[in-house]
């Protein structure tokens, strides 16, 4: 059976790089479906394209081919793969921490590193495009059955994950990082869990203190209301929602959390909650 393709990058659509990939994929089986997870990933940002993938992978059938090129360090000793999840969906990607996300929430079950013998041939080949002539056709061959998973390469252990602490909870303080931000809205999640509000023994409405510290700077400090979505409060005021993956997150209803507070994410982003009592 085909297998759907999702193509994600940080190409943007302003020039033709995208269509190339396309293009391959269609001149190894014209029939493959191809869906675009997004070519709007920061430059050079892994750890983005990391977390967009644990974000939209459930959602898809078992056995979708998640093709991701956010590659920097293309054309050096950097590893190509092919990673199996738990859940038997695939991510062909460059080894450079874009597996860390879904390693960490999901599971991964094997990496393969792709042989060197499995590149797209043309009149064109380059040391600055693997997104054209290994990641795009390595999918394609992948998704259209022309070549089974465990011919691409040998399987290995040491592929490349970012290690930072996991969310945690007391009965006094929750704990966790500034995991990602909804670049349109301004939004920030976190990587706490809303189960965890159990443990503060929060409601919706209860006024809670929030703590947001970059390095030995505290960027924010503030008591605001747990509520399910942005119009339990003001508008223009901020609120800790739930997210759609089940974590805690902030938000200024209709405004931008991210650029009112100054914001960004990344381990190094540090959010405590505590109930204001």
């Amino acid at each position: 059976m085909k297998q759907l393709i999702v193509l994600q990058t940080d190409f943007t659509f302003k020039e033709g790089a995208v269509a190339v990939m396309k293009g391959v994929i269609k001149c190894i089986d014209r029939d493959l479906e191809i869906i675009d997870l997004t070519h709007e990933i920061p430059q050079y940002d892994t750890y983005s394209a990391s977390f967009r993938l644990r974000q939209v992978l459930p959602f898809y059938p078992t056995g979708t081919i998640f093709v991701s090129v956010v590659d920097p360090a293309v054309g050096s000793s950097r590893k190509a793969c092919i990673a199996k999840t738990k859940s038997g969906h695939y991510i062909v990607t460059p080894d450079n921490l874009s597996l860390t996300h879904v390693d960490r929430y999901l599971g991964l079950l094997e990496v393969r590193e792709i042989d060197k013998k499995w590149r797209y041939q043309s009149d064109y080949s380059s040391e600055v495009f693997h997104g054209r002539d290994v990641f795009a056709y390595v999918g394609a061959l992948l998704a259209s059955g022309q070549v089974a998973y465990e011919e691409f390469g040998k399987t290995y252990s040491d592929y490349q994950v970012l290690s930072y602490p996991f969310a945690q909870a007391s009965s006094s303080k929750l704990s966790g990082i500034l995991e990602i931000i909804d670049p349109n809205f301004g939004n920030v999640w976190t990587n706490i869990p809303t189960s965890y509000l159990d443990k503060l023994d929060l409601k919706h409405g209860d006024q809670i203190k929030v703590t947001i510290t970059h390095g030995n700077k505290v960027v924010v400090s503030q008591i605001l209301s747990a509520g399910s979505s942005f119009s339990t409060v003001p508008l223009n005021s901020p609120v800790l929602y739930f997210n759609e993956l089940g974590y805690l997150a902030l938000a200024l209803n209709q405004n931008d959390y991210r650029a009112q507070f100054k914001v960004h994410f990344g381990p190094s982003w540090i959010i405590t909650l505590e109930k204001n009592i």
